[in-house]
């Protein structure tokens, strides 16, 4: 006879191995595109740029979701595209970002950051950068771009990792003109809360401070890094890498910046993802001329 303590320990096992299964088999080739309409101004006249946001890829190899990651970039009819760090975790995987970086429209303009693990992985900058461009993709380390889209500018402005790179805001973005349309990118969330934006000031942040600077205040600044969590509880996400901060996705307002934290695709440490599917993120920023 089954008692009711056998019976309920029996379906807690079932459960614990559905959990499991999700966790390494069905979530972490899972894939979501989220959506969102941004700009300052609502009823700005200027071009509509659409920006598709890749971060957290982890490449091991180019696989089923690497595959449905490049298609999807090309059905969201991006005007450009940016990776918000941690490409590549080994650095002898540069052919495997290579790879994916060919599934990709030519044409389509891109700019990359580093994340920690490019800096802690040691991979080769110049072969890295060298892999980026010959995708028609700027990295950018400390350095700020403009680019021009249907006779309007966007300051693009890419900053090295924040905990495992040297980060400087004044060298990036110093001598840049003035542009009304102003893009930050770091891979991590915690570097906005130590960063000396004009006329802002932000709260101390719990982790070590290599990114003091003073800049001008961009409009937005798309993070990834925490991979929401990667093992989330009812939207709770105990652990989070060095760096998060008190951030583990979506938007986050207030003083400095609009913030974004992609939950990224890819996964380290271990190879599983729970309540945390992979994210591609759709921006379409009404620009101001």
């Amino acid at each position: 006879m089954i008692t009711r303590r056998r019976m309920i320990a029996s379906l807690g096992g079932v459960a614990l191995a559905a959990a499991g299964v999700e966790a390494l088999i069905l979530e972490p080739k899972r894939l979501e595109v989220t959506r969102h309409l941004i700009g300052r101004d609502p009823g700005a006249l200027g071009p509509l740029l659409r920006i598709v946001q890749i971060s957290d890829l982890h490449l091991h190899e180019i696989g089923d979701l690497e595959e449905r990651v490049a298609a999807n970039v090309g059905d969201l009819r991006a005007d450009v595209v940016v990776f918000t760090g941690d490409s590549v975790d080994r650095a002898h995987r540069l052919p495997v970002l290579r790879d994916f970086l060919s599934l990709l429209d030519p044409g389509v303009a891109k700019y990359a950051i580093l994340g920690n693990w490019e800096r802690w992985c040691c991979v080769d900058l110049q072969r890295l950068r060298s892999v980026y461009e010959a995708a028609d993709c700027h990295l950018l380390v400390n350095e700020s771009v403009v680019h021009e889209h249907e006779g309007a500018k966007l300051l693009v402005t890419g900053l090295d990792d924040f905990v495992g790179g040297q980060p400087d805001v004044a060298g990036a973005l110093d001598q840049t003109p003035a542009v009304d349309n102003h893009l930050l990118l770091a891979h991590c969330p915690a570097h906005r809360d130590v960063i000396a934006f004009e006329g802002v000031t932000r709260r101390d942040s719990t982790d070590r401070d290599q990114g003091q600077g003073r800049g001008r205040v961009p409009q937005y600044m798309l993070s990834g890094h925490t991979h929401g969590g990667q093992v989330a509880f009812l939207g709770l996400a105990p652990i989070r890498p060095r760096g998060s901060g008190r951030y583990v996705a979506g938007w986050y307002g207030g003083a400095g910046p609009q913030m974004y934290v992609s939950r990224g695709l890819g996964w380290s440490g271990l190879p599983i993802r729970l309540g945390s599917v992979p994210e591609i993120a759709l921006f379409e920023w009404r620009l101001t001329l």
